[in-house]
């Protein structure tokens, strides 16, 4: 038998149950057949979707309306009988047990005109199968309608609130609370009102702080500064301190010397006795322990004297202080720098002009290679005049201490002649570099504030380690044997600054000479 005829047998089987009464997907899967195969073969021989529906016998007829009449659904009729859903409801049509409009059109997605009609039957003394029969609807669509429940897709919500998703399988209370207006001063230094109530949750699971802080992004002493200021018996209300937060945060305030004229002529009597600020606001503590509105802070005095628009002390009792300015005076200059370690710091200023020409061997370089989220480093020390690089495993953090335990580790290896100096940046895991030299007998010298160039070799290089430790990662999972292989394969480089010679070389001939 050739194709054409093969096809031509198929096409003829697949009519004949479909004169039958018998739907398109199932006449498909009885013939092995696929649906979309079954709906081309019946479009070529010409047969509409009619035909399959004016062909049924009275006996499947009368099955589809026992079936619809037990069932209330068009979908589940068509189902039972094994018809389609258009041919099941021609016949529906054709009996009166459905309108002859679409049922889409009717209210089975819950169209107001058919769920006032289904309301109307009910108080009409109807029930609410027949109601749904009436109006062309599925009982659970009514009992929706009958009980007040919203549906959107999957989601049901009922009266009180509770929301269900029967696609996700998740049952949740919906929030009856009414929501704070949004707050347009409140910044990223400010809880909002969703992190709050991330907070109260967190308390009624008897989360721990910091676990809370980690949730909502924030720090776990504001947790607990928020829950301490904010709890009322014990109970921490999102809302009320939300509000509360919100009215403290107001701006601009007015001086509580300018509304309290006691709190004003107190302070003034202490200025005109030449009393300093701190001493009226201390005195002020034991003159009045038990009533809150007379205490003042001392810069809150300062700022009367100072700042006029402030307001609420005269402007001549500024000649009662002891210093008589009229003006506040600034700590240090605008030039001068904190110092950045309790140790002094020898500068790179004061390195000898052996170390900046290279001339001499045995002074490095030194930085840290920061991972993922400053989590994780490694320690990087490069030779200046060889460019032969050794790598510190800090497996315990970067803390001032750790960093000087592993430089001490890795530095004792070398000769003596090869531990001349280190420079470093102003970083704080240097803090303990007093100590570090005392140990090692190796002068440490820290570059100028934001000069990279200064180490340009160090810079250098950490750069041609990302190769091994891209930026972002996680460095704590390379132990020594890892950090060995990586030193080892870039001293093996050849460099051009070495006239091709590799840093390893340059070490070996350096140890061999010397």
């Amino acid at each position: 038998m050739s194709f054409s005829e093969e096809q031509q047998a198929l096409t003829d089987r697949l009519l004949r149950l479909l004169d039958s009464g018998v739907s398109v997907p199932t006449a498909a899967a009885s013939l092995g057949i696929g649906r979309g195969r079954a709906y081309a073969l019946r479009r070529r021989a010409g047969v509409s979707g009619a035909r399959s529906a004016a062909a049924i016998g009275p006996e499947r007829r009368h099955a589809v309306l026992v079936a619809f009449e037990a069932h209330g659904s068009v979908r589940a009729a068509a189902r039972a009988v094994g018809l389609s859903h258009g041919a099941a409801r021609r016949i529906l049509v054709e009996a009166g047990c459905v309108p002859a409009e679409p049922v889409a059109a009717v209210g089975r997605t819950g169209k107001p005109e058919a769920r006032a009609r289904f309301l109307e039957l009910l108080e009409a003394g109807h029930s609410s199968a027949a109601a749904a029969r009436e109006v062309g609807v599925h009982p659970r669509t009514a009992r929706d309608w009958r009980r007040g429940v919203k549906r959107s897709g999957d989601t049901r919500t009922y009266p009180d609130g509770t929301v269900v998703d029967s696609r996700k399988r998740t049952r949740y209370l919906q929030t009856m609370t009414r929501q704070a207006p949004a707050d347009p001063k409140c910044g990223g230094r400010h809880l909002t009102l969703d992190q709050r109530i991330d907070i109260a949750d967190g308390l009624v699971n008897r989360h721990s702080y910091r676990r809370i802080a980690t949730t909502i992004g924030r720090p776990a002493s504001t947790v607990s500064r928020e829950v301490a200021a904010h709890s009322v018996a014990g109970l921490y209300l999102p809302h009320r301190a939300h509000e509360q937060a919100r009215a403290a945060r107001a701006r601009p305030k007015t001086c509580k010397l300018a509304v309290n004229t006691e709190l004003r002529e107190r302070v003034e009597d202490g200025l005109r006795q030449e009393h300093s600020p701190e001493q009226i606001s201390r005195r002020l503590r034991l003159d009045f322990p038990h009533d809150e509105s007379m205490r003042v802070s001392h810069e809150t005095i300062y700022q009367a004297l100072y700042f006029q628009a402030r307001g609420g002390l005269k402007r001549e009792l500024v000649v009662a202080l002891r210093t008589g300015r009229t003006r506040r005076k600034s700590q240090r200059r605008a030039d001068e720098r904190r110092p950045r370690f309790v140790e002094d710091m020898v500068m790179i200023s004061d390195r000898p002009a052996e170390v900046e020409d290279r001339a001499v061997p045995g002074h490095w370089e030194g930085d840290l290679i920061m991972g993922a989220n400053n989590q994780s480093a490694i320690g990087t020390l490069v030779e200046r005049a060889t460019r032969y690089t050794m790598l510190v495993h800090l497996p315990n953090g970067h803390n001032a201490e750790h960093v000087r335990d592993q430089l001490l580790a890795t530095i004792v290896t070398l000769p003596q002649h090869l531990r001349g100096s280190l420079t470093w940046d102003q970083g704080c895991e240097m803090a303990q570099h007093h100590a570090f030299t005392m140990a090692s007998d190796m002068q440490v010298y820290f570059c100028d504030p934001a000069s990279p160039w200064q180490r340009g070799t160090n810079e250098n290089t950490n750069g041609l380690l990302r190769q091994y430790f891209p930026k972002g990662s996680d460095l704590s999972i390379h132990g020594p044997e890892d950090l060995e292989h990586v030193a080892q394969k870039l001293n093996g480089r050849p460099r051009k600054t070495l006239d091709w010679e590799t840093p390893a070389e340059r070490l070996r001939d350096l140890l061999t000479t010397t």
